[in-house]
C-alpha cells in the first residue's frame, strides 16, 4: 500500500449531517443493535455515525474463525436527533466505533475504548471518566508548518470467545506520508492494558515522527494560579509528564499552560517508559462534579524492545479554556524513518490511576510556586511521598540536590510534612537578570541520602 499514492477516503455527506457538536452528540447508535449483543458475548461494539468533524468514511470489518466480513451500515441503527434527517444512502458507512464490556459492574456493559477521528482513540480503566487521548502516529506535532494527521481508515475486529477477557482489533493507518498496520490487544480491568504492535511504511522520509503520541489538556493547577479566576482549584486532564529513561532515572515534569508554545525534548536511548499522568485523585483537588477531573485516567507507555536513540518530546500550547487539548507527548526517534522500509514500534499502554515503576523512590505529589520575601526571588515548594524516604525517621537529614543552568538557588531544605506524613523540599530561585541566551531556564531538584537518590528527579521550565 505504501508504494501506491495516497487516496483520501470519502468525505461526502448529506447537508443534514453537517451538524454542530450538540446535534452530533445526540446522534446515537441504538444499543439493542450492538455487534455481539444477541450472542451474549463479553464484548459489544457500537458504531459512530459520520458527521460533524468526523466526515471520513472508516471501513469496519468483523473477523470470525479467520474470515472477515464488512459490518453493514443502515440509518436504522441510529437514533437521529430533531433537525437531523436520516440519510437515504444505505451505504454511507461509519466514522468509528466503541467497545463495551462489564468494566465496573458484572451485569452492566460500560464503554471501555473508542476509536474516532484521524488516528485518535481513548480508553478507560475501572472507575474512570474519559480524559486524555492517544493516537496511532503524530507527524510534525507542535513544529513549524502544518501538522499531518494520519488516519485509521479501516478496522478489523476479532469476534471474542464466550468468557473472553480480551479483545483484538487490527487497524490500517494511512496518510500522504505513511501507511501502517496496527494490532491492539485490549484487556479491560482496574487498569486497562493495551498491547500495541505497530508497523510503519513511510512513503517519504519522516524526520518529525511522533511514536505513541498522547494528547491531553492542562489549563491551570492549584500550585500556580496567577491570573486565574475560577472557583475550582485545578482544571486539567493530566498534571505531569513522567519518564523512566534508559539510564534508570525517574523524572517528573509538571505541566504548565505557557504564554507561548513550548517544546521540551528529553534525550534518551532505550527508554523504559513515559506517560502523561493525573496524580491528584481527590474530588477536592478539582471540586468539579460534572467534569470529574479526579477520575480522569493516566496513560503510561511501556516500550517493548529497544527503541534506540531519540527523545521523549513534550509540547505545551497556550489555552484559555478547558475545551481544547493543549499538551502533546511522544517519542521522536533520532534518525528519520526512511521511506521504503518497515519500522517497528511495539509498546504496552497502561490506562490507570498511576504507574509506579521504582517503588524505592518518593514521587512528587504537588508543586507550588509563589512569591518569596525577596521580590527578586520565587519560592518553590515540592511535596514528596512514598519510597524509602517515607520510612526515614522524622529527625533524618536527607540532602536537597537542586540546581539551575542559570540563576541562583537559595535556601534549599528538606523537612518532614506532618500533615501528609511525607516530606517537603523547598527553595528560592533568583532568575539571572540581563541574560541574552534565552528566557527559559530548566530547574532540577531531587532528594538524596549521601549520593543515592531518595526521590524521582523534578524538572521545571522557568520562563521569564
Amino acid at each position: 500500500m505504501a508504494r501506491q499514492p495516497y487516496r483520501a477516503p470519502d468525505e461526502q455527506l448529506p447537508a443534514s449531517l453537517d451538524t454542530g457538536y450538540d446535534a452530533y452528540r445526540d446522534l446515537r447508535f441504538d444499543p439493542t443493535q450492538a455487534l455481539w449483543r444477541k450472542e451474549a458475548l463479553p464484548f459489544q461494539v457500537q458504531m459512530f455515525h459520520r458527521g460533524f468533524l468526523f466526515k471520513q468514511r472508516v471501513e469496519l470489518w468483523r473477523v470470525h474463525e479467520g474470515r472477515a466480513e464488512p459490518i453493514p451500515y443502515s440509518p436504522g441503527q441510529f437514533d437521529f436527533p430533531q433537525g437531523v434527517t436520516p440519510p437515504q444512502d444505505q451505504a454511507l458507512g461509519f466514522a468509528g466505533f466503541r467497545v463495551h464490556t462489564p468494566l465496573n459492574q458484572p451485569d452492566v456493559f460500560d464503554e471501555v475504548i473508542a476509536f474516532l477521528g484521524a488516528s485518535y482513540f481513548r480508553a478507560l480503566g475501572k472507575g474512570h471518566a474519559y480524559g486524555l487521548s492517544a493516537r496511532g502516529l503524530a507527524l510534525g506535532s507542535g513544529d513549524a508548518g502544518a501538522e499531518e494527521f494520519p488516519l485509521f481508515r479501516a478496522f478489523w475486529i476479532e469476534q471474542p470467545l464466550p468468557g473472553a477477557t480480551q479483545l483484538v482489533v487490527h487497524a490500517l493507518l494511512d496518510s500522504p506520508s505513511v501507511a501502517g498496520a496496527f494490532r491492539f490487544l485490549i484487556r479491560p480491568g482496574g487498569e486497562t492494558v493495551i498491547d500495541v504492535q505497530s508497523r510503519l511504511y513511510p512513503r517519504v522520509d519522516l524526520a518529525r515522527a511522533g511514536i505513541a503520541p498522547l494528547t491531553s489538556m492542562f489549563e491551570f493547577d492549584a500550585g500556580d494560579r496567577v491570573g486565574t479566576d475560577d472557583y475550582r482549584p485545578a482544571v486539567h486532564d493530566s498534571d505531569g509528564l513522567a519518564i523512566f529513561n534508559g539510564h534508570g532515572e525517574q523524572i517528573w515534569r509538571p505541566l504548565s499552560n505557557p504564554s507561548r508554545v513550548q517544546h521540551s525534548a528529553f534525550a534518551d536511548a532505550g527508554p523504559r517508559g513515559f506517560g502523561l499522568m493525573q496524580r491528584k485523585r481527590g474530588f477536592g483537588d478539582y471540586a468539579d462534579i460534572e467534569a470529574r477531573y479526579h477520575q480522569r485516567p493516566s496513560l503510561w507507555i511501556e516500550p517493548k524492545g529497544d527503541w534506540g536513540k531519540g527523545a521523549v518530546t513534550l509540547v505545551e500550547i497556550p489555552t484559555g479554556d478547558e475545551y481544547h487539548d493543549n499538551v502533546v507527548a511522544f517519542w521522536r526517534p533520532e534518525a528519520p524513518l526512511r521511506a521504503g522500509r518497515e519500522h517497528r514500534f511495539d509498546y504496552r499502554m497502561h490506562w490507570c490511576d498511576t504507574h509506579q515503576w521504582d517503588a524505592d523512590l518518593a514521587i512528587v505529589t504537588a508543586t507550588r510556586i509563589g512569591a518569596a520575601p525577596d521580590p527578586a526571588r520565587r519560592l518553590v515548594v515540592i511535596d514528596l511521598d512514598g519510597g524509602r524516604l517515607a520510612s526515614l525517621p522524622r529527625d533524618a537529614k536527607p540532602i536537597p540536590d537542586v540546581w539551575a543552568a542559570r540563576g541562583d538557588i537559595v535556601g534549599a531544605v528538606v523537612y518532614p510534612n506532618p500533615e501528609t506524613r511525607g516530606w517537603r523540599l523547598s527553595f528560592e530561585f533568583r532568575p539571572q537578570t540581563g541574560s541574552t541566551d534565552g528566557r527559559d531556564v530548566e530547574l532540577h531538584a531531587r532528594v538524596l541520602e549521601g549520593q543515592v537518590p531518595l526521590s524521582e528527579t523534578w524538572l521545571y521550565r522557568w520562563s521569564t
